[in-house]
């Protein structure tokens, strides 16, 4: 009996393989009403629309484990399927993702400059969160994690510069049932500092990469920790952050408003929780406080005010300040050191930062 089941045996095994749920294949793509779930059901991948817009469909990435629906990634969020039309999101004999709507027309690819066909490679759904296409010898070959829309996930990295002064963008939602490129982006410059831009426009600035301020900390009361760093990776710096063992879900959204939130799942009241919030709703936002005017915030509620020696042009600081006597050279004049300030723009860096950034 024993000669007889082992075979059987390895057989089942070999059908379980080709049509496990966390990938698709060049003869396995995925329909509307088809999902891919990660290995231990933590993110989920299908089409979906989205309740005031159900005109539209989208193929996107979700919290599989989590009972209220919350997108992490979509592929086509500038091209839906519109209409009545049925979609088909295929993984390609060179090994491209395609999503083709019932014309057989593309909305969406990706191109990853393989130029012989590679059979074996399959697209896997990762519990991370992330959608790769892998080789058969483990090489992944495309990530979404390369190319975010407005959220980063835990261990993800955002591309601050490259040596083609290029960098990856954060790009908000327009609106909550919208999923368009909106006005507002997340970056780095040139200079390593994290701002988003309304447009290109500055509209919130991180404190810089000053040579002490690599990474941050937070925590809120006795819950998760999360780390936030800049790292230096051959040259190239990145902006990554990861959690604690035992975190919940966790994830850093740019808001279709324009703040950049840290959220974590609460599992009593079953929601979303802010974690971190920025700007603020006063004076946190890029230059707010006019020239030669700073934002205080010190106090509960944070407000503007002017340096020593100067006072505010108009009542809502939109001019900034102006000095209450005119400067004289001479003698009686120093330098005053201000605390807790962020440096500005184009600022310039202690050659010690290439020692700390080793370090990490």
């Amino acid at each position: 009996m024993g000669m007889i089941l082992l075979p059987v045996f390895a057989l089942l095994l070999l059908i379980c393989f080709c049509n496990s749920k966390d990938r698709l294949t060049p003869a396995k793509p995925l329909s509307i009403g088809d999902r891919l779930i990660s290995n231990g059901s933590i993110f989920a991948l299908g089409f979906f629309s989205l309740k005031n817009s159900t005109a539209n469909s989208y193929v996107g990435i979700w919290y599989h484990n989590i009972p209220e629906r919350t997108y992490v990634w979509v592929a086509n969020h500038d091209s839906p399927i519109t209409g009545s039309s049925s979609g088909k999101f295929v993984l390609t004999s060179s090994s491209d993702l395609v999503l083709l709507d019932s014309k057989g027309s593309t909305l969406w690819t990706t191109t990853n400059n393989i130029t012989t066909e590679a059979t074996g490679a399959a697209a896997m759904l990762l519990d991370s969160g992330n959608l790769v296409i892998r080789l058969p010898n483990g090489t992944d070959i495309w990530q979404s994690f390369h190319h975010p829309v407005d959220t980063i996930l835990p261990n993800m990295s955002l591309q601050l510069s490259n040596n083609n002064n290029l960098s990856m963008h954060l790009v908000a939602w327009r609106a909550p049932d919208d999923p368009s490129t909106s006005d507002y982006s997340l970056g780095g410059d040139s200079s390593l500092q994290i701002l988003v831009w309304n447009r290109t426009r500055p509209y919130w600035r991180r404190a810089a990469l000053d040579g002490v301020l690599v990474s941050a900390m937070y925590q809120r009361e006795s819950g998760p920790i999360m780390s936030q760093t800049i790292v230096n990776r051959g040259g190239e710096f990145y902006l990554t952050y990861t959690v604690s063992n035992g975190s919940p879900g966790m994830r850093m959204v740019l808001h279709y408003m324009g703040m950049v939130k840290f959220l974590a799942w609460n599992n009593n009241s079953l929601a979303w929780e802010v974690f971190f919030e920025r700007p603020g709703p006063s004076c946190d936002r890029y230059a707010s406080c006019g020239l030669f005017g700073y934002c205080d915030t010190t106090h509960a509620v944070a407000t503007c005010k002017c340096l020593n020696g100067y006072e505010s042009i108009g009542l809502d600081f939109s001019l900034g300040c102006q000095r209450k006597k005119q400067l004289h050279c001479g003698q009686g004049y120093s330098f005053v050191t201000l605390l807790n300030m962020r440096t500005p723009d184009k600022f310039m860096v202690s050659s010690l930062l290439p020692v700390l950034l080793s370090l990490l």
